[in-house]
This record gives structure tokens, C-alpha cells and sequence, in this order.
């Protein structure tokens, strides 16, 4: 994957993550416990444009907040009257910038977003305007120069953020210290802060927000932010296109969408956090903006970590720098939503302590935990941006997630809701049953004990908590680890199937019943990695002037680092075309270890029967195991996939030595061409088991493992691929893999038949249709030529002349193919096979003896 720089809003899903809702809507907030907030119907409306030059004339603060207010103080003064909402904004917080964060805080059945999920954030500030107008203005961090710099005037005339809402200033406090502003009809209106747009209306099949059902929930103040929630009902529509979500199944039943919606504005912290500057050999979630300077000769990129503030107590620097573990100034708290059943409560905490030990490494001693939300404690709310928390919602999405709300002008991290989906035990119920239930005796059941499951919990949960530290996945981490140790006892259970949990690297596939190994070696763990990623991105740098200075430190920490550790390296996201960088793959050799994988699926295959067998229950359980086990298949076939025309991608700087791309050897590229040739195109008859498909499938629907061959096939022999090994063979040489010899590597496994006249059974055939086919799709690629031969040619870019030259190589081939067919069809003597290769010969025909474009050989 390319190196991805995320802003302000950061949202990793780790397991299968997709949000359907995209910009930001404001909820409310009820800072009343007295009296019950009663709703506030207030129309959308559309204000026409007018020119407004007459000041505003002020009124007396009490004539405008009366005795009948009800008030709380906070980051903003919040005063109700009646069903009337007002802000007192204190002149000390003019042109302070705020956070808004978004989430929903209740939904519709159906909606497929659930309370607590984040659902926008954007920056604002308050500023005063003319005739005593209050703006509320967007903070765009695109752009910035030290003030002091000649450049900093175009930087602030070429950043002029926008005003997104102007309210009249009612009344000054009695000291003239803050201005009052009637905010009502803003808290519901449809605006860009606090409401859907369109896009995301439409997503929802939503249209007009319906005033007599919408209003404003409660508001609450807090000394560094304030909660507004509202419920907010929407006319629904038919879904415009196939496959569109129908505006919820609520629609049919109400003809209408309600949706709790909670906004928190967060004062961003008065003295901001010391950014660290992005190194891309570390796997951190980044901001950036642009920076300008009088001394520049081309505009530099700023680009930040997102990570917690932690500090040294200011008692305990001395111990600090001795290298003793200190305390943080201020702790990392996570809650335990209290929806959560509680006996997976302590697997969650469990999960988000496991991190403990990473900042240990930092220098810090109990620098993150794990609580159970108070429930007692009437004044904290689970929509109080304050708080962190691990929100579980009642889904069957198989699903969960972890973001950071982060300050976008340093990426400092403020605060989490991980989001939990109840389903999410079904997802590593399946996973584990697959790849350990040929080694584990408990996982061979559809219902695991409740230790087991909590063990299962416990992984995600650190998985997910990870995000919110700051850390993207790290899919390279374990091609770290050599195959052979992943069946060593003793190594695997004290060093772990991967070195960080932030890898797709569920559980050790590859352990065989015989090596014996515990969970210990079959779990991933917060290991030699994530603690040292922390490490790089917490432990504070003391006595250096700026994250300049910083930087260069770190880069020497990474360098002497990874010279001594390979544990260490950041292997990205799933880079392009690198295989040591994948989703669910084990070890530093993808064939080896999928061939391990496949001894054992072939263990777990004839047993799925008895491990789902659940009297008086139908077959669902074992068609959807069944399908996890071809899908488990179908994973390995894709991690061998990857090494053909695959270009190794290590990030370095001009001070480490060697190559930043490297292809991927000749002898590994036929490896796994053998590979596909013994373990995919040669019938995996032992994954077709008919107990199992007889119970599961009418067989009308295709073959589950033909379609794994099918869409292997035209992986293999894409035009993308054979393309670069073109570039790979020109620019390596005899130490790349030829295409031809590639083709024709693959057409002798693929049709081995031919050289003894043998018998093709239907599923060879299918198969050996299937390459014809992709190969013909390869040569059938054309491109819109017009005009001169000399002109065509002229306009071809390098890559269009590349991909003629594809085109060249599989008429070449399928010339080769065909008189291959052609000798054999004399000696085959199976009428059905002869039958076959002369409908492929035909096909051949029709397509070798086309008419050419005269004088051009493409």
C-alpha cells in the first residue's frame, strides 16, 4: 500500500470497517438535572442574502437572560429560557480553536451506524464581527509560516477561513467580558456542522428534515467543552439504484428516519503539544499542512504523528532521565461501555492493559488502563468528548474499530471511541475454528467456552486500542518471523507468530498437531514491535529546542534500530506488489507456509460435520464454516500470487545503504508458479467434499473451488502482471522470470494432459477453458489507433507500447497453444476430452487467423 497520510480524522477498521455516514451532525447536550429538557421545535430554514448594515443594537444582559434562566457554566455559559438556548461566549475565547466532533448517540434499526459511532469532525473558532455580529468560523490548516517570516502575509491572505455563521450579539456580560447569542434555531438548523448533506443524505435515502419531529435533546457545559445532543427525523426515500440502502427498514413502518445526534466542542489545549515530526519507517497515522518559509527554495511538508501527550511529572524528570519508570502527568483512561455483557468486560480491560508494557518501554509505568464506566456517577456521560470509551453496539456485523480524535494543528491525540460491534465473536469464532482446529482441541465446536472467546476478545481489543495510540497496521511484521519457527515450541510461545498485533496476522495457521504448541504460540500479542514503535513515538526527548531537533535523533534511533532488529520493520499496509506486506499471511516464505496451511485445512475438512453438529439445528452453521475454509484456501492461493512480477518495497534514508525496490527472485517466481501448478490447477479434490456439499449446496450455483481457480487464472495471467515482468525482464535481465517461460511454465501444468493423450476430466477442462479464455482477453486488449502507421506509433505512451508488446506475446503463446492441441488430439482417445480440444482448437482458429492491422505488429 502507498504510504497514507491521514488528518484530522482518523478512523482504522481493522476488521471490516465501512462507515456509510460522512460529514457532521450536531447533537445536543442537557446540563439540567432539575428540570427535564422539554424539545425545541425549530423549522430548517433558507435565509435569503440581504445586506445588513445597520448595527445591531444591544440589549441589557438582564432584560436578555432573565431570572426564569437556567444556567451552567462551562466552556461556553449555557443558558435556557424556556424553550430558548443561548451562549455566553467570554471574549477570551475569540479566535481559540475549537474541535467538533460529531457522532451519532442514537439510531434506527437497520441504519448500519450505531451510537457512539464518530460521524465528522471539523475546527472552528468564534470571532467578532461587524455591527455586533458573533462569527462562527471554519479553521482551515492547509497552510503556515513562522510570523515572523515576510511570507506569512501571503500565507494568512491565501487562508482567509470561512464564516459558517453569524448570530447577533444580544447582550454583553455585566463586566463586558463575554457576548450572549441566541443559538436555537443554529443547534437545528441544516447546516454544514451540524447536519447531513447531501451526500450523505443520499447514501441514507434521506430527505428534508422534518421540524415538528426534531429537537434539541439537552446541552451541557463542561470546563473544556460542551455536549449538544438532538434527535433529528428525516423524510425517506425509495433507494434510487439496485443494491442502494433502502432508507431503513423504519421508513416503512414511520415513512421517516430518527437519529440521535451528539456534537462535542473541545477546546483544543491552550499550549500545544510538541508534534513529532512523520518517519515512514514508522507506522503512525500522520497529519501534515503546508510550510512556508523566507529561506525556502521549494515549499516544505509538515507532517505530524498523531499520538497522546504524555509527560513526565515535573517532580520526576531527574528520575526520568536516570531511566526510571515515571508516572505520566496525565494517564490514558479508556471505559468499558456499560452496555458491554459483563463477562467480557474484564478481556476488554484486559486488552487495553496489555499496553502497559509497551510504554514501560517508553518510560512510563502506568501510563494507559482499562476501566469499567461509573455508572453511579450521574455527571459524566458517554457522549462527553472527555472520555474515552469502548462503545459496544448490538449489531451482526462481524466488525470493530478503532479512531483517534486527534488536535490537528500537532496531532495530539484527545480522545477515542473504539467501536465494538456484539458480533464481532462470530468473525474470530471462525477464523480460529479454521486456522486452529487442527492443533486446538477447543475450537472445535460452535459455541467455544467463555475463556477461549474472552482470550479472542482480548487480541481484538488490543488490536483496536492500538489504532488509537496512533498505529496503523503493520501487515509486514511477520514475514519477520522464519516459517520453521512458527513450528518450534519453545520459540513460537515465548517469541510469538508475529512481532505486532497491529498485523493481519490472526493466529499460527502453520503449527502442526505434532508440534504441540499452546495458545501461547498461537495468539497474537503487544509485542517487540508495537513496544517499539512506542517507544520511538512517546518517550519524550528532553533538552532539545524543537521537533527539528527531535527528528534527527529519531532518525538515528530507527537506523541503529533496525540494523540490529529486523523484528522491527514497518512493512506497511499491504504494499502494491511487495509479498513480505500482506493481509493474513504468516512467515518470511508465503509458499512454505501456505503449504503447511493446506496440510491442515485438509485435517479440518472432514471433521466440520461433527464440529457443527448441533441437533435440531439446520446446515447453516456448516455452510458458513465451509465457506470460511475455501476462503482460508483462497487466501493462500493470493499470498503466492503476490510473488509473481512482486517488487520488494524497504523504506530508507540517504544514510542506510542499499536498494529501496528489489523484484523478487527468478527461483521464487517459478516456486510459485509450481505451486499453482500442484496445489490449485492440479483438482483440489479433497476441499470438494460432497458429505459437506451435499448438505450445503444444490451444486447449480458453480463449484466453490472452480470459482477460486476461475478468478486465480485471470489473476495469474492479468495483463497488469505480465507487464511487469516485461519491465522486470528489461531492466534485470537473465535474473528476472521471462514471460514466455512464465506462460509457458503455466500452460504445462495447466494442461499436462496433452503430452500422453490422457483423460481431461470436467474439471481440467474448465480449467483449461478458463486459461484459453484469459489469454485471449490478454491479446484481445486494443488500443483507439487512428491515422498514419507512424502516427499511431508517436502517440503511444512508453507504458501503451509495453502493454502492445503484452499483446504481441499472447499471440505468440496462443500460436504455441494451439499446435500444441493439435498434436495431441491424435493420440487422445477419451471422446469428452478429444471433443474439448477440438472446441479449443476452433476457438484458437478464429482468433490466430484474424486479419491484422496492416503494417503495424502489436
Amino acid at each position: 500500500m502507498k504510504i497514507n497520510i491521514h488528518t484530522s480524522k482518523t478512523r482504522q477498521n481493522c476488521l471490516v470497517l465501512a462507515t456509510a455516514l460522512l460529514l457532521f451532525t450536531a447533537g445536543s447536550c442537557s446540563i439540567f438535572k432539575k428540570q427535564k429538557a422539554k424539545p425545541v421545535v425549530v423549522a430548517a430554514t433558507q435565509v435569503k442574502p440581504k445586506i445588513d448594515t445597520v448595527p445591531n443594537l444591544l440589549k441589557p444582559y438582564g432584560a436578555v437572560i432573565t431570572s426564569k434562566a437556567v444556567t451552567q457554566k462551562g466552556l461556553f455559559t449555557v443558558h435556557r429560557i424556556n424553550e430558548r438556548y443561548f451562549f455566553e461566549i467570554p471574549n477570551s475565547l475569540l479566535k481559540k480553536e475549537i474541535l467538533a466532533v460529531t457522532r451519532l448517540s442514537r439510531s434506527t434499526p437497520g441504519a448500519g451506524n450505531y451510537g457512539g459511532e464518530e460521524i465528522g469532525e471539523r475546527t472552528v473558532y468564534w470571532e467578532a464581527g461587524p455591527n455586533n455580529k458573533l462569527f462562527l468560523k471554519v479553521a482551515a490548516v492547509v497552510s503556515r509560516a513562522d510570523s515572523t517570516n515576510m511570507i506569512a502575509k501571503a500565507v494568512s491572505s491565501s487562508n482567509f477561513d470561512p464564516i459558517m455563521a453569524a448570530f447577533p450579539i444580544k447582550a454583553k456580560s455585566k463586566d463586558s467580558s463575554a457576548v450572549v447569542i441566541d443559538v436555537t434555531e443554529f443547534l437545528l438548523s441544516e447546516n454544514p456542522l451540524l447536519s447531513f448533506d447531501s451526500r450523505a443524505k443520499s447514501a441514507y435515502s434521506l430527505s428534508m428534515q422534518i421540524a415538528d419531529r426534531s429537537y434539541i435533546e439537552s446541552v451541557k457545559s463542561f470546563p473544556i467543552n460542551t455536549e449538544i445532543r438532538t434527535v433529528r427525523t428525516y423524510t425517506g426515500n425509495p433507494p434510487s439504484a439496485p443494491g442502494m440502502p433502502a432508507a431503513l427498514p423504519a421508513i416503512g413502518l414511520a415513512g421517516a428516519v430518527t437519529l440521535g445526534i451528539n456534537c462535542s466542542f473541545i477546546l483544543l489545549p491552550e499550549k500545544p503539544m510538541r508534534m513529532r515530526l512523520y518517519d515512514e519507517r514508522v507506522g503512525y497515522f500522520a497529519g501534515n499542512y503546508d510550510k512556508y518559509s523566507d529561506n525556502q527554495q521549494k515549499v516544505d511538508k509538515e507532517t505530524f504523528i498523531h499520538r497522546w501527550r504524555l509527560e513526565p511529572k515535573d517532580e520526576d524528570i531527574d528520575k526520568f532521565k536516570r531511566g526510571e519508570l515515571v508516572e505520566p502527568k496525565k494517564q490514558i483512561v479508556y471505559y468499558i461501555d456499560p452496555a458491554t455483557p459483563k463477562k467480557w468486560r474484564p478481556y476488554l480491560i484486559a486488552g487495553i492493559n496489555d499496553w502497559q508494557k509497551a510504554f514501560e518501554q517508553a518510560g512510563f509505568k502506568n501510563a494507559i488502563v482499562g476501566k469499567e464506566w461509573p455508572e453511579s456517577d450521574s455527571t459524566m456521560s458517554l457522549d462527553d468528548a472527555r472520555f474515552s470509551v469502548i462503545r459496544y453496539f448490538a449489531s451482526p456485523v462481524q466488525n470493530a474499530y478503532g479512531p483517534n480524535v486527534a488536535d490537528p494543528r500537532t496531532g495530539e491525540i484527545l480522545e477515542s471511541h473504539v467501536g465494538w460491534y456484539h458480533n464481532v465473536m462470530s468473525l474470530v469464532h471462525d477464523w480460529y475454528m479454521i486456522q486452529c482446529g487442527a492443533v486446538d482441541p477447543r475450537a472445535r465446536k460452535v459455541k467455544f467456552d467463555d475463556q477461549l472467546m474472552g482470550q479472542l476478545i482480548r487480541f481484538v481489543s488490543s488490536h483496536e486500542i492500538g489504532h488509537t495510540l496512533g498505529l496503523r497496521h503493520n501487515m509486514g511484521a511477520s514475514s519477520t518471523v522464519p516459517v520453521e519457527k512458527l513450528r518450534d515450541k519453545a520459540w513460537v510461545e515465548a517469541h510469538g507468530h508475529t512481532p505486532s498485533i497491529m498485523d493481519y496476522a490472526r493466529f499460527n495457521y502453520v503449527a502442526q498437531p505434532e508440534d504441540n504448541i499452546s495458545e501461547a504460540g498461537l495468539f497474537p500479542r503487544v509485542n517487540d514491535y508495537d513496544k517499539w514503535a512506542i517507544q520511538w513515538g512517546y518517550k519524550p526527548i528532553l533538552n532539545t529546542p524543537d521537533a527539528e531537533a527531535d527528528k534527527k535523533i529519531l532518525n538515528h534511533w530507527v537506523i541503529d534500530s533496525l540494523s540490529h532488529n529486523k523484528r522491527l520493520w514497518f512493512g506497511g499496509e499491504g504494499r502494491d506488489y511487495d509479498p513480505r506486506s500482506q493481509a493474513e499471511d504468516l512467515g518470511d516464505d508465503g509458499i512454505k507456509a501456505s503449504l503447511y496451511g493446506i496440510r491442515n485445512l485438509k485435517r479440518i475438512i472432514p471433521q466440520l460435520i461433527t464440529w457443527t453438529r448441533e441437533d435440531g439445528e439446520d446446515y447453516s452453521e456448516l455452510a458458513s464454516i465451509y465457506k470460511g475454509a475455501v476462503e482460508q484456501y483462497d487466501r493462500y492461493m493470493g499470498h503466492v500470487l503476490k510473488i509473481l512480477g512482486g517488487v520488494e518495497t524497504t523504506q530508507k534514508t540517504y544514510d542506510q545503504p542499499g536498494a529501496v525496490y528489489q523484484p523478487v527472485s527468478l527461483t521464487r517466481q517459478k516456486e510459485a508458479i509450481k505451486f499453482f501448478n500442484e496445489q490449485l490447477f492440479k483438482t483440489p479434490k479433497w476441499l470438494m467434499n460432497r458429505e459437506i456439499l451435499s448438505r450445503v449446496t444444490t451444486g447449480y450455483e458453480g463449484n466453490p473451488v472452480e470459482k477460486v481457480q476461475v478468478g486465480m487464472i485471470a489473476a495469474v495471467t492479468s495483463q497488469s502482471r505480465l507487464y511487469r515482468m516485461m519491465l522486470n525482464q528489461r531492466d534485470y535481465g537473465k535474473g528476472a522470470y521471462s514471460p514466455e517461460e512464465w506462460l509457458n511454465d503455466l500452460e504445462e501444468g495447466i494442461f499436462t494432459e496433452l503430452r500422453k493423450g490422457e483423460t481431461i476430466d470436467e474439471y481440467r477442462r474448465a480449467l483449461q477453458k478458463s486459461y484459453v479464455g484469459s489469454i485471449i482477453t490478454m491479446y484481445n486488449k486494443r488500443f483507439a489507433l487512428q491515422g498514419s502507421i507512424d502516427n499511431i506509433l508517436a502517440s503511444l505512451a512508453p507504458h501503451d507500447v509495453m502493454y502492445s508488446n503484452v499483446r504481441a506475446l499472447a499471440f505468440a503463446h496462443l500460436k504455441k497453444l494451439r499446435a500444441d492441441i493439435s498434436k495431441a488430439l491424435p493420440r487422445t482417445k477419451d471422446v469428452a476430452s478429444k471433443e474439448h480440444l477440438a472446441y479449443l482448437k476452433q476457438m484458437l482458429d478464429k482468433i490466430i487467423n484474424e486479419t491484422p492491422i496492416p503494417g503495424l505488429n502489436y
